[in-house]
């Protein structure tokens, strides 16, 4: 089987082509990454010279590169993770994700359709979404898999439309289809303009920490480790049409999860009790800013067994370790253009 996994070089592409690439060395994994930002090689050294592993350099937004590798590969499944994913950067730029998010997932499913339409029997085009995309929520309720569609941000607008499009080549061209809505992803490899481990850098070179509005948004959060095992759960056992959320069971506020990361960041670091969460500086709110996300998952525990392996305080603890185990990669990606953009998001709020 030739599964091709997009974005494969990012956060959690990398993850999922580990899982796949160590787990299954009877499939070839074709990873497709444009190597854009946040698309990091450094992230999936380990599995370059597997004898089952072929990194391909292109973008999903180039039609013509989609239709050459298709030709040349049959892919019989896809597992599609490449998105432009920062919410700040959808307020700044959303055409850049209608384009990666829209146009490029609907290129990927022209060419599916185009090389699978004689006989599905076998294959599947597998979307990793966002709960993004179901809005906001009050102070209680969580999101299922029939919750309306709600969003409120320029990149959760991109996910919600990719998603839809997903849905409609299953319905009009009987694409075989499964969508996943995860939420919030933590742990080792994510680029530093995600909360967790650009607070972690921050902390390791005494910068601010920069909190918008109150602190008081409420986010569920998935060790991506668990987030790739389900992934690879799904692609094998979930029903064709379906949709699964995936959460790690476990809701905190920002403030809460900061001030708890600041406490691990002391301890580990030798600092004294409190050190860290001085640097907590609170800034204006980003535009469109949803309150409170909660993925109810109970549909992928009952049906394929799925569940966190971690709490959430031993995952971040992992988490801590591996970056600060992990410095040069760290200093690797921050020496890039990511310090411009950090400015440009940060320095004058």
């Amino acid at each position: 089987m030739n599964i091709l996994i997009t974005g494969g070089a990012g956060f959690i592409g990398s993850h999922v082509v580990r899982q796949f690439v160590n787990q299954y060395p009877e499939y070839h994994i074709y990873n497709l990454d444009a190597l854009t930002y946040a698309g990091n090689l450094e992230n999936i050294q380990d599995v370059e010279s597997a004898a089952n592993y072929t990194f391909l350099k292109g973008d999903i937004t180039d039609a013509d590169f989609l239709a050459q590798i298709f030709q040349e590969y049959k892919f019989d499944g896809v597992i599609h993770l490449a998105a432009e994913s920062h919410v700040d950067r959808s307020i700044k730029d959303p055409l850049a994700f209608v384009r990666t998010n829209v146009i490029g997932t609907v290129n990927l499913l022209n060419e599916c359709v185009k090389h699978w339409k004689d006989n599905y029997e076998g294959k599947l085009f597998y979307h990793i979404s966002t709960d993004e995309v179901y809005g906001t929520l009050g102070e209680t309720g969580l999101f299922e898999e029939t919750t309306s569609y709600d969003p409120n941000s320029p990149y959760s607008a991109s996910k919600a439309s990719s998603d839809h499009f997903v849905r409609a080549y299953g319905e009009t061209y009987k694409l075989p289809y499964i969508v996943t809505n995860c939420s919030n992803n933590y742990g080792p490899n994510q680029f530093p303009e995600k909360l967790i481990p650009l607070f972690i850098n921050n902390i390791v070179e005494k910068k601010p920490l920069p909190v918008y509005g109150d602190g008081k948004f409420t986010r569920d959060w998935l060790f991506v480790e668990d987030h790739a095992v389900a992934i690879d759960l799904v692609f094998h056992k979930g029903i064709q049409k379906e949709t699964y959320n995936i959460g790690g069971f476990n809701e905190w506020q920002n403030i809460d999860l900061i001030k708890l990361l600041c406490k691990l960041m002391d301890e580990k670091l030798g600092n004294e009790a409190g050190t860290s969460e001085q640097l907590i500086t609170y800034i204006t709110d980003r535009p469109g800013h949803d309150r409170r996300y909660a993925i109810d998952a109970t549909k992928i525990n009952k049906e394929l067994g799925w569940k966190p392996s971690v709490t959430f305080e031993e995952g971040l603890a992992k988490t801590i370790d591996w970056y600060l185990d992990n410095q040069e990669w760290l200093q690797n990606i921050t020496s890039r253009n990511y310090r411009d953009y950090y400015n440009t998001m940060y320095k004058n709020r």
